[in-house]
């Protein structure tokens, strides 16, 4: 694999997470999301990625957790996909933004309803008591959509992040792997760049 010769790391991306999928990974939409915090520290936990438009990798949330509080201060992110199963990893950075709300609407249909009911439950990062306080949230949350379809909370919803750099790493023997660093053209923000590639490639140092 010619890293440099990639026209779209996203798209490579994209194929990577297929692959992970086939060689059995168990969760192949699994990613590391870094944010800063108000106090200018890096905070970092797993999200699942649940798609993709143009740029912008998508992942939900509840907007008062704290990454959606730091979001709301920085909305500079990171984002690092690494597939043990097949010796891949990418680190995409960029800002991020809310979906809009059809969007969010949408996938939260298609969580199973337990999920979707938690999410009503759960006052999420906030400190709980006991396990017995969250178990009686979502016994209120029941019985209040009892019979009827649950509806998006409207503090929970979508991000996108939209990469504007990327970085593809393949795990080769003797620590002597493949990297290379994608920077998005200046140009591709308003059409596409000069030379017909959004991305301009540089090999790295393993």
């Amino acid at each position: 694999m010619n890293l440099d010769q990639i026209e779209d790391p996203l798209v490579t991306i994209d194929q990577w997470r297929e692959e992970a999928r086939a060689a059995g990974a168990r969760i192949p939409e699994a990613a590391t999301l870094a944010t800063v915090g108000r106090d200018g520290a890096p905070r970092a936990r797993v999200v699942l990625v649940r798609g993709r438009s143009d740029r912008a990798f998508h992942f939900f949330t509840n907007y008062e957790s704290d990454k959606g509080l730091e979001l709301a201060h920085e909305p500079r992110a990171a984002l690092c996909i690494h597939h043990v199963e097949i010796g891949v990893q990418a680190r995409i950075e960029g800002r991020t933004v809310r979906l809009s709300a059809a969007a969010s609407d949408d996938y939260f249909r298609s969580r199973p309803r337990l999920s979707q009911l938690g999410a009503w439950a759960s006052q999420q990062s906030r400190p709980l008591a006991s396990r017995q306080d969250l178990e009686a949230r979502l016994a209120e949350a029941t019985a209040r959509f009892e019979g009827s379809e649950v509806p998006r909370p409207p503090n929970w919803g979508g991000y996108g992040l939209e990469a504007s750099l990327v970085e593809l790493w393949v795990d080769r023997s003797g620590r002597l792997h493949e990297r290379a660093v994608f920077v998005l053209e200046s140009t591709a923000l308003e059409g596409p760049a000069l030379d017909g590639r959004a991305w301009r490639a540089q090999l790295l140092w393993p």
